[in-house]
């Protein structure tokens, strides 16, 4: 499995990765400036875990995985935009992201303010553009847009600030990480469920585990910015110290039981799909990552 897991995942990535270099790229227009701090930010690599499950979704679901590339490439533009203004001086100001200087520290403040609002506006021109089904657009469009907007990602961030300086209880620091993290992970799981025509129940499943593995995923987060290795992470560790994260509330030990149980919750709501082997070995990748 080890080797056929390693070619699917690859296959999905260079595909995406040649979906995003498409965007952005007509340098005769006079704004190219723009374009070329988005495609700094766009391109700059990452693990493209948001496209990998819209596009694994989309295959459980009986769809072909391929048809759903122009989704997969759109949530990748959400999750860029929203790495640009995290990092930027009036959020959690920092200086380097998946290896290199964040996007403002290259092109200043302001672009980069609109190269994510650029991003953001893209992804949803994007789905209106793909090969598929009106309903299908429309569904996705209401996905993505519920889940990066006011009642998810950009809520969590606002909880998040709203919560610095203070001492959060443990419904507080789920509220924020369901939203600023889980919510894009369980728009793209339920994306590629409805790329592939999957089922209600299916369509349930999947937005199960998401919620499950947008938590461990935070969880390993913390638990790497106290252990883990900048150089390997593309960023600085120790730069929560002063923040609410699970690691400050619940210690390392009790973070590792708990991501344990939040990655077991995540494989228990496979059993409604079948060959997902693919899934079960990233699931348990992402829970034991060093990046």
């Amino acid at each position: 499995m080890e080797k056929t897991f390693e070619t699917i995942l690859s296959a999905y990535q260079q595909a995406v990765e040649m979906r995003l270099n498409a965007c952005f790229a007509d340098e005769t227009q006079p704004q190219r400036r723009l374009f070329e701090a988005m495609r700094y930010s766009l391109l700059a690599g990452g693990k493209r875990i948001r496209p990998v499950l819209v596009l694994e979704f989309c295959r459980l679901c009986g769809g072909e995985w391929k048809r759903a590339l122009d989704f997969a490439a759109a949530i990748e533009m959400v999750h860029t935009y929203s790495l640009i203004h995290d990092d930027l001086p009036c959020m959690d100001d920092d200086d380097y992201r998946r290896g290199r200087l964040t996007n403002h520290k290259v092109y200043g403040e302001a672009q980069a303010v609109l190269a994510g609002d650029g991003l953001l506006t893209a992804a949803f021109s994007t789905i209106a553009r793909a090969d598929a089904p009106a309903e299908v657009r429309v569904a996705v469009v209401k996905t993505l847009a519920a889940c990066a907007g006011e009642l998810g990602m950009v809520g969590g961030q606002v909880l998040d600030m709203e919560g610095e300086g203070k001492t959060l209880t443990g419904r507080e620091l789920l509220d924020i990480h369901s939203r600023k993290t889980g919510a894009l992970i369980v728009a793209a799981c339920t994306m590629g469920v409805i790329a592939g025509g999957g089922t209600a129940d299916q369509l349930a499943a999947a937005e199960e585990y998401a919620k499950s593995l947008g938590l461990a995923f935070q969880i390993r987060d913390d638990m790497l910015d106290v252990l883990g290795d900048a150089e390997k992470l593309g960023k600085s560790v120790h730069a929560d110290v002063k923040k609410n994260t699970f690691v400050s509330l619940y210690g390392l030990a009790q973070c590792e039981t708990y991501l344990r149980r939040e990655t077991d919750k995540a494989l228990a709501a496979l059993e409604a799909f079948d060959d997902t082997d693919f899934l079960r070995t990233l699931t348990a990748r992402l829970a034991s990552r060093e990046n």
